[in-house]
């Protein structure tokens, strides 16, 4: 079912499928698009709102839509498959830390290897924020890797390609990605954090450094240094006798246990955790602020060829682009829930039977559309006053060509309720049942009502 225009609550959404519709015709050719650019030229706005009104429609009618929701749905299977992934490295992180309790604990083995990767890829990720404009991170790209692959739709395969079009514009790629990247690091710590402290809580350590080169007073430097910061949150330092003892051999004296554990979390907190929960949560401003500024480029090519369509400077008919190979379906009920009014209109009647009937005078008789010109006037008048009841008659007597049944869906779209009505063969003729089986096979797959008798008593009140 193909509901009336209605801009995108998202407006990122809109914007998307209306560039992933833009790719999809630049690679492809046209879309068949005259219902989607008289619904578009129906809407007020200016031309960037008419181009989305447009890309929706036709996102809509060709399960454009329906793919952006499947990706969507993988992207969130995506980040649980990685956020999984990252509580796990960041156990294992803990885990090779402290080792298995049986040897002492050499601190900086143990701070290197909760931290010594994180620092690594965290300076390789600002290296790259700064120098190549945009992040390379694995993870960003792995994540937009798998939520492609999940998604498993495919016309699907056209919105990655536009999702990263569209937010390059604002440079928006680095953010996006950096939430991702820094999201996930900030994960995989808390959860180092969470067995780092399960492990201190239910076995007992022993803490010792060691050197071959380096001096003993570089180690009480460094240590000193490094529990400056988390002793200001509350954390405990080891004193300088603690740290030189440490290097002889592992304390059993409580105090010192205590002391190098709590110096350890809080190194892992202030120099580990906040970083990357700061750097996220300035990617995350960022990348609210540059969404909220997203727009269409019109001076693309795919956009500039239709202002003229859109906004044109004056109504002028040229030739219709080949109808689809396949009807899509329709079904009424799609339009504004406060249409009103009933509405009888013929399509290509020839002279033999007189019309119109005698109608109620609440019901209005549109005519014979026989042209195109005709066509055009009606159904740009019902796209902007859309009647509550439509009957379309119909002579059974010729065949339901594509053309035809296309008008029909068109007209049955802009009404509330729609009827056909199969007109009796005139006096003294028969109708063809090889042919009005036709006519009852299309119109069972458009989903519309027909009858062989007029309604008129359902144009009038609604009901029969």
């Amino acid at each position: 079912m193909i509901a009336a225009i209605s801009p995108s609550p998202d407006k990122l959404d809109s914007l998307w499928l209306t560039e992933a519709v833009r790719l999809r015709e630049e690679h492809a050719g046209p879309l068949e698009d005259l219902e989607a650019n008289r619904r578009a030229r129906a809407t007020a706005g200016d031309l960037p709102t008419r181009i989305q009104n447009r890309a929706l429609w036709l996102a809509e009618r060709d399960g454009l839509l329906n793919a952006l929701h499947h990706w969507k749905q993988g992207a969130r299977l995506a980040l649980i498959v990685l956020a999984m992934m990252v509580v796990i490295t960041g156990a294992g992180l803990a885990f090779a830390a402290l080792g298995n309790g049986q040897a002492p604990v050499n601190v900086f083995w143990a701070l290197g290897s909760l931290l010594g990767l994180n620092l690594i890829l965290l300076l390789s990720w600002a290296l790259s924020m700064l120098f190549a404009g945009e992040s390379t991170a694995s993870l960003g790209r792995l994540w937009l890797w798998l939520s492609e692959k999940l998604a498993r739709d495919a016309q699907a395969a056209q919105l990655a390609p536009a999702l990263v079009l569209l937010l390059q514009r604002q440079r928006l790629n680095r953010w996006a990605l950096g939430m991702v990247v820094n999201g996930a690091w900030l994960l995989a710590l808390l959860s180092a954090l969470v067995i780092l402290l399960m492990l201190m809580a239910t076995r007992r350590y022993g803490f010792v450094w060691e050197t071959t080169i380096l001096r003993g007073d570089t180690f009480v430097t460094v240590t000193q240094a490094l529990g400056a910061l988390p002793a200001l949150l509350g954390f405990s330092v080891p004193t300088e006798t603690m740290i030189r003892a440490s290097g002889d051999s592992a304390l059993s004296i409580e105090s010192a246990r205590q002391a190098w554990a709590g110096w350890l979390v809080g190194v892992l907190l202030v120099y580990g955790i906040v970083p990357r929960l700061l750097l996220a949560l300035v990617c995350l401003w960022h990348w609210r602020r540059g969404r909220a500024a997203l727009s269409l480029d019109l001076n693309m090519p795919g956009y500039s060829q239709l202002r003229e369509r859109l906004m044109p400077s004056s109504e002028r008919l040229g030739i219709s682009d080949a109808a689809p190979e396949q009807l899509h379906s329709t079904q009424s009920g799609t339009v504004a829930p406060d249409s009103d009014g009933a509405l009888l209109v013929a399509i290509e009647l020839d002279d033999q039977r007189p019309w119109p009937p005698s109608l109620p005078k609440s019901v209005i008789d549109a005519g014979i559309l026989d042209s195109r010109e005709s066509r055009q006037k009606l159904l740009d008048q019902l796209t902007r006053f859309p009647p509550a009841r439509l009957t379309i008659a119909c002579d059974p007597r010729r065949s339901p060509d594509r053309g035809s049944l296309a008008l029909i869906a068109e007209l049955a779209r802009c009404a509330g309720a729609t009827r056909i009505w199969l007109l009796q063969a005139p006096p003294g003729q028969a109708l063809d049942a090889e042919r009005l089986g036709d006519w009852h096979s299309a119109l069972q797959k458009l989903d519309i009502t027909y009858a062989d008798s007029a309604p008129l008593k359902w144009l009038e009140t609604g009901h029969d």
